[in-house]
């Protein structure tokens, strides 16, 4: 596992010049890009998650957009459209900002759902269809959505299925005290920080370390712990629908990229058990009575991955 963990230690070092903050969340993002997963980053404004996005795309070589999302925002926006041409008497497709390899989506819940299943599209078939044109996406293709969990007025809350096709969903959180002097200082410059951010890698090398990630070894011990905790979520009585099998298996690619990210050969407990948070959060639904009773999604995750056992684990080598 020398490729990735080479890779992407050259991406986090040059990401951490101008990404002051909680250097777990750049390991988590990484490993959902190996895994060719997305994220989910939910976070009040300013906290460093458009830095992040463009950190991670220019030092992985990889071409990066943008999409701010509006209510009036139409789904021919992000896919792109087709444009009649007089002279050739012809349509010629206009790629929309989708077409990128990694896509920064900014505030996704305040597109509407049209827009949001159009998106849904191109996060679970790789594709994009305008006009009944099927288009293929980049590979690697990765997408970045930001939502304020403070703010709701004015949005449209993401459906279950959409939901389901982010890998992790993440928090930053606020940086700390000398985090945040880094932060302010380094504005003193006219040029934004991210912007001397370099290539250090290729598409090529983000590919081959995609591919050395679904190699490593996860023991039968650490896949019967995974499956145990996903099964706990739907046993739980303060949960009206649980982890699917399709949130198992995210668990599982995670872990992979994500002990790959570390130097390792082979899955541990303590990786699942780190995963499992980001990786499940979103993948629940709880029941009404447990709404009302002040339960949110995080505590009863935190209470399934202390019931649960760790597993007994021999390294693999």
């Amino acid at each position: 596992m020398s490729k990735i963990k080479e890779v992407s230690d050259k991406i986090k070092e040059e990401v951490c010049q101008v990404f002051k903050g909680n250097t777990d969340v750049v390991d988590m993002v990484l490993a959902c890009l190996f895994a060719g997963g997305h994220v989910l980053l939910e976070d009040v404004p300013g906290t460093g998650k458009t830095v992040l996005a463009k950190s991670v795309a220019k030092a992985s070589g990889l071409e990066f957009s943008r999409i701010q999302c509006t209510p009036d925002l139409m789904p021919s926006d992000v896919t792109g459209s087709s444009v009649w041409l007089p002279d050739s008497k012809s349509f010629e497709f206009r790629a929309g900002p989708v077409m990128a390899s990694i896509v920064l989506v900014d505030e996704l819940n305040r597109a509407t759902p049209r827009t949001q299943s159009a998106l849904l599209e191109c996060m679970a078939e790789g594709q994009v269809s305008v006009d009944g044109v099927r288009h293929s996406l980049d590979k690697p293709f990765f997408v970045l959505a930001t939502e304020n969990p403070v703010e709701s007025e004015g949005t449209f809350p993401l459906p279950e299925a959409q939901k389901d096709r982010f890998m992790m969903t993440l928090s930053m959180g606020y940086p700390s005290d000398v985090e945040e002097a880094q932060i302010i200082t380094a504005q003193r410059s006219l040029v934004h920080p991210v912007e001397n951010v370099k290539a250090v890698v290729s598409k090529k090398d983000i590919l081959e370390a995609m591919e050395e990630a679904v190699e490593v070894h996860v023991d039968d011990a650490v896949l019967a712990y995974l499956i145990a905790l996903a099964k706990a979520s739907r046993e739980d009585m303060r949960i009206a629908a649980g982890v699917s099998p399709r949130g198992s298996i995210a668990l599982y690619k995670a872990c992979q990229a994500y002990a790959a990210v570390n130097g390792r050969t082979f899955v541990t407990p303590e990786d699942v058990k780190l995963l499992a948070l980001p990786v499940f959060r979103k993948r629940i639904i709880l029941t009404s009575d447990s709404l009302l009773k002040g339960y949110d999604a995080d505590k009863i995750i935190r209470d399934i991955i202390l019931q649960v056992p760790i597993p007994a684990f021999k390294a693999h080598v």
